[in-house]
């Protein structure tokens, strides 16, 4: 799934309770992808890394860096998800639920990834198990997660201005003064 993508869902999904939690659980949700390929296109840029040509679709992984591989690894991890999270919660002794974001990145790119380019490593590193799922790209799978995308903004978009309006509306009711009594 595109990046910008698994950052709308993840802040959907984890992000909902206030404007801080939606932005949180958004960069949340891309940065999986942001610390693999983000640090090869940055890498790149700088003239620090070779950059893939994708002009021709993607590229074989052998041009990849190995870098890239290894954050990969660490970043598409169920296995790293559930210890950070676990760890964030026995430090902060709450739960932190905008890593769901991370999570559900991670879940979504099992089936959403296959074995031609970077098939997700959900059990590493105490399995380098892999699922051969379909590629994200195609139309049968791009244009309905846009169009859910879509609904459930809209969706969530409604929700807000809907809620908005009651709070206006009983604040105005609560500001009002006391009618005067006539004697």
């Amino acid at each position: 799934m595109d990046f910008v993508s698994h950052g709308l869902w993840g802040s959907i999904a984890f992000g909902r309770r206030s404007r801080s939690s939606f932005w949180l659980a958004f960069v949340i949700g891309m940065a999986p992808d942001l610390l693999s390929f983000g640090v090869l296109y940055v890498a790149a840029t700088f003239g620090w890394s070779p950059s893939p040509d994708f002009s021709r679709g993607t590229p074989p992984e052998s041009t990849i860096p190995q870098y890239v591989h290894h954050l990969y690894n660490y970043t598409h991890s169920f296995v790293v998800f559930l210890a950070v999270f676990v760890l964030a919660w026995i430090v902060l002794k709450r739960p932190v639920w905008e890593l769901g974001a991370w999570g559900l990145h991670v879940l979504a790119d099992v089936p959403l990834h296959s074995y031609a380019f970077f098939p997700t490593p959900v059990l590493w590193p105490l399995s380098n198990w892999k699922f051969d799922g379909w590629s994200w790209s195609t139309p049968g799978i791009l244009i309905p997660n846009f169009v859910l995308l879509l609904l459930l903004y809209a969706w969530y978009v409604r929700r807000l201005y809907l809620a908005n309006r009651q709070d206006q509306t009983r604040s105005r009711v609560v500001a009002q003064p006391p009618p005067l009594e006539k004697p």
